[in-house]
């Protein structure tokens, strides 16, 4: 089948703009880059039937109306040179000189195809510890973490971008303060985040106000008992100041590891919505939940349809991928991991007149979500009886056979929302009328691109309420709490900072409960917070089932992806 016969993609605005400079091959028009994918993915189906068109068909038309919208990596490499298309990468790190070098020489493979890589470096031992029989010469794990950032800070990402880390550091490292003090130079490390894996142990501690211990990785033995509270304050501090470090709840982690006789997860990839095993990837991809209300309602049937087809088109994914090493592909084809998320809950809730912040919102989240998983689950369990269950089964908790170890992630979606023309992930709007940073190229070169929420511009001009001069006054003050605008339409569009911390994190928690890997999603404060704030939003996080958590207090750093 040729692209002619196909129904032309509608992008205009941001969609194009952001296409254009990221996505598109040179003389690529936004049609044949979704039937190059779409092609691409399909192929996979000639191993299991005849309908290989038909299911390209399917794909492209996914894509072409932005119900669902795959990963960067996929959209920028599939059927292209690279072929490269998963988003997500863990990577081992032992005690070793060998181990160490050796995974920044994959990391760096691993990047200059477009991934992005995740490490927790709490094997190592601490700094001036002992180096076979020789005393305070040991580098540990912060001059590592900085030694990678030097050497990753020169690739680029499919010559795109450059790539991004996480970082994680155990909280018994003996190393920890300096590590939850990494970033508090903003600037100092430029491509990893950073989050301290934290256990329930420590954090009952925390609440407790009692103390724990520094445990050396080398031998086990224990160098101080320190006031949990302590390090926590310090960790809410750093937050409050850049961001970092987040928080990584290891116990939620390790509990919903599916293949627990393969290995232990620690690490998660750059965003932290991704837990992985060594060595595994994981390709992403969301519904555009926004294309899902239909007259105010959510329908149902097309969201199931979307599921069932993208669940399809990721699980090809894994068979057509062209992994940056063997031992990755090993890992990911045993596993075949998948995660499906979503973005536009925010304007799904718009379209749906329904406020984020309510017990509605929230109870739309757990009903959208446990409806996405069930049916995810049940798209892969259809596939294993054609295609079989994923190689690791056998090792895994589950009963009845299905072809991925896991199915849905909430992953952030940046710019595959702003293609999509939909808020991202499930975040609520930042602001009515935003002015997003979008990156270029590997030189953080950006260009500035002004967004106008689509829900929120519709509803006015059907209600006579739209003019240049509104758009304006909402783009200088963030919110339209301060305009004349009637009452329910300042009721349901409301923005990131009408929101309090503590339903951030229900939303998020919502999410979580149904989702089966884990959750970005940013807890947004305002620049006036107070770092006691912070401290029982991370605790709150951690009640609430969430598996990590990250904070941003507005203006914390000097350059900010989104701004009023």
């Amino acid at each position: 089948m040729k692209s002619e016969k196909l129904k032309e993609p509608v992008m205009k605005g941001n969609s194009l703009f952001v296409l254009k400079h990221r996505y598109l091959k040179k003389d690529e028009t936004p049609k044949e880059l979704f039937w190059r994918v779409a092609k691409n993915i399909a192929q996979v189906d000639l191993r299991y039937t005849n309908n290989v068109h038909q299911t390209a068909e399917e794909f492209y038309k996914m894509m072409s109306t932005s119900v669902f919208l795959p990963n960067s990596p996929t959209l920028l490499n599939a059927g292209r040179g690279f072929q490269q298309l998963s988003a997500c990468f863990v990577l081992p790190l032992e005690d070793s000189l060998d181990s160490i070098f050796t995974t920044l020489k994959h990391a760096v493979i691993v990047q200059s195809v477009g991934g992005g890589t995740g490490f927790n470096f709490s094997s190592i031992r601490p700094a001036l510890d002992k180096v076979g029989n020789v005393s305070d010469v040991a580098a540990g794990p912060i001059h590592y973490i900085e030694t990678y950032d030097t050497a990753l800070n020169r690739i680029m990402q499919g010559s795109k971008r450059h790539g991004a880390n996480m970082g994680v550091l155990n909280i018994d490292h003996p190393d920890i303060v300096d590590f939850i003090k990494l970033k508090s130079e903003d600037g100092r490390i430029k491509n990893f985040n950073v989050s301290v894996g934290v256990t329930d142990e420590f954090m009952q501690k925390v609440i407790e106000d009692d103390s724990y211990v520094l445990v050396n990785p080398r031998n086990k033995q224990i160098l101080k008992r320190i006031k949990a509270n302590k390090i926590f304050d310090m960790i809410a501090e750093c937050a409050w100041r850049t961001g970092d470090p987040g928080l990584l709840f290891l116990n939620r982690v390790k509990e919903s590891n599916t293949t627990p006789q393969i290995g232990e997860i620690n690490a998660t990839n750059p965003c932290g919505e991704q837990p992985l095993l060594a060595y595994e990837s994981c390709n992403l991809g969301s519904i555009n939940l926004s294309k899902m209300v239909e007259d105010g309602e959510i329908n149902w049937d097309k969201l199931k349809n979307t599921i069932h087809e993208a669940v399809h088109f990721l699980d090809n994914v894994i068979d057509v991928n062209k992994y940056p090493l063997p031992e990755i592909e090993k890992m990911s084809t045993s596993n075949r991991k998948i995660g499906l998320g979503v973005m536009g809950f925010a304007d799904m809730l718009f379209k749906l007149k329904i406020v984020y912040n309510s017990k509605q919102g929230e109870e739309t989240a757990k009903k959208v979500m446990e409806f996405i998983t069930k049916q995810a689950n049940k798209a892969s369990q259809d596939l294993a009886e054609i295609r079989g269950a994923f190689p690791n089964f056998n090792k895994s908790i589950f009963r009845v056979p299905r072809r991925n170890a896991t199915v849905t992630t909430i992953a952030p979606t940046g710019s595959i929302s702003i293609i999509g023309g939909c808020s991202s992930g499930i975040e609520p709007v930042f602001s009515l009328v935003t002015k997003a940073n979008v990156l270029l190229d590997a030189d953080h070169k950006g260009s500035s691109i002004t967004i106008v929420n689509p829900v929120f511009e519709k509803e006015l001009k059907e209600r006579g309420l739209y003019s240049k001069e509104l758009m304006d006054k909402i783009a200088k003050q963030g919110t339209i709490k301060k305009t004349d605008l009637p009452k329910d339409i300042k009721e349901i569009f409301i923005t990131s900072h009408d929101i309090s911390p503590q339903w951030h994190i229900r939303i998020q928690a919502a999410f979580q409960q149904h989702t089966e890997n884990a959750v970005s999603k940013t807890v947004n404060f305002p620049n006036n917070a107070t770092i006691d704030e912070i401290k029982e939003a991370f605790i709150l996080a951690w009640k609430s089932g969430c598996k990590g958590t990250t904070i941003y207090r507005d203006r914390s750093k000097k350059n900010q992806t989104l701004s009023k």
